[in-house]
C-alpha cells in the first residue's frame, strides 16, 4: 500500500488527501452556509464581494506548521552555524531557495549557484548559473564557505536537467571541493540510511559509514547531527561511534555535516 501511495503521488495523486478531504468536505460546505447567512445578517454586507469559494481541506485537523523533518532542522542549524563564523563569501549550490537561502540572507549576503536559472530581485542574493559537477576553473578556490543542502543526492539522476551521470555525486563533491579555499567551510545535508540506494530519478540515499569514509579523503569533521526516521534531530552525534556504523537504524534520514577542507 505504501509502494502504491507513492507511486500515485510522484503524479499528484494523493489518495489520503483525497480520502480526509472526502470527510471534511460536509463540515466545510456547513462552515459555508453559517458564514453566508451571517454576511447577509451584517450591516457591512456589502463591504466584501462574495466570490467564487476555493475549499481547503485538512488544515482543520492539522498542526499549526512543520517543526521537524530533514528541512526544519538543516536549513535552522547550518544557517545558524554561519552567522556564527560570518564568512567573507559564502556559495550555496542547490540547496532551498524558501527555506535555507531566505535564511542565510536575512542576516548577510548570500551567493547561489545551479545548474537551472533563478531570477531574484531580492537584496543580498546574487545568481550564478553553474554546474558544478563541470565547475569552470574561474571559481575554484572561490568562497571560504560552502553549503550544499539536501542536493548531492540530485546530480547525474536528470531530475533538475543535469546530465546523466552515475557518478555525478562523486562529481558534484569534487566541484564543492574546489570552490573551496583551504581551510574553509562545508556545510552538506545527504539522506543517509541503512541501505545504500539509488532511487531513480529522484536521489540517492548513503550509508553514514560510507559518506563519513569519503569525505574524510578532504576534509576534517568538525561536527555531525542526524535527523532520524521520526523527523527529530540529533546533534553532536559521533561519526564513529556504534549508532553511526548502522546510520541510526534510519532507512531514510538525514546526515548534515560540517566540515574543514584540509590545507
Amino acid at each position: 500500500m505504501r509502494e502504491a501511495h507513492a507511486r500515485l503521488a510522484t503524479w499528484g495523486l494523493d489518495g489520503a488527501k483525497l480520502l480526509a478531504g472526502l470527510r471534511e468536505y460536509r463540515q466545510v460546505q456547513r462552515d459555508l452556509s453559517k458564514f453566508d447567512h451571517q454576511r447577509r445578517s451584517s450591516r457591512s454586507q456589502d463591504d466584501f464581494v462574495m466570490a467564487r469559494p476555493k475549499l481547503v481541506f485538512l488544515d482543520r485537523t492539522g498542526n499549526a506548521g512543520i517543526a521537524s523533518g530533514h528541512y526544519f532542522h538543516q536549513d535552522l542549524l547550518v544557517a545558524r552555524a554561519i552567522y556564527a563564523r560570518r564568512p567573507d563569501i559564502h556559495v550555496d549550490v542547490g540547496s532551498a531557495i524558501y527555506g535555507f537561502v531566505s535564511h542565510v540572507a536575512s542576516f548577510r549576503d548570500i551567493r547561489v549557484m545551479d545548474i537551472r536559472p533563478l531570477r531574484s530581485t531580492t537584496d543580498g542574493i546574487s545568481f550564478i548559473q553553474q554546474d558544478v559537477m563541470n565547475l569552470g576553473p574561474e571559481y575554484f578556490g572561490y568562497a571560504d564557505s560552502v553549503s550544499c543542502l539536501h542536493a548531492l543526492e540530485h546530480f547525474g539522476l536528470g531530475r533538475y536537467g543535469d546530465p546523466i551521470d552515475y557518478d555525478g555525486w562523486r562529481s558534484g563533491l569534487q566541484g564543492l571541493t574546489r570552490l573551496l579555499q583551504p581551510g574553509g567551510n562545508l556545510y552538506l545535508g545527504v539522506p543517509t540510511g541503512c541501505i545504500q540506494r539509488v532511487e531513480f530519478n529522484a536521489h540517492r540515499v548513503f550509508r553514514l559509514p560510507y559518506m563519513r569514509d569519503v569525505l574524510t579523503q578532504d576534509f576534517q569533521i568538525e561536527s555531525l547531527a542526524f535527523v532520524n526516521d521520526q523527523g527529530d534531530l540529533l546533534e553532536d552525534v559521533d561519526p564513529y561511534g556504534p549508532e553511526a556504523e548502522c546510520s541510526f537504524g534510519a532507512r531514510y534520514g538525514l546526515s548534515i555535516w560540517m566540515l574543514r577542507l584540509k590545507n
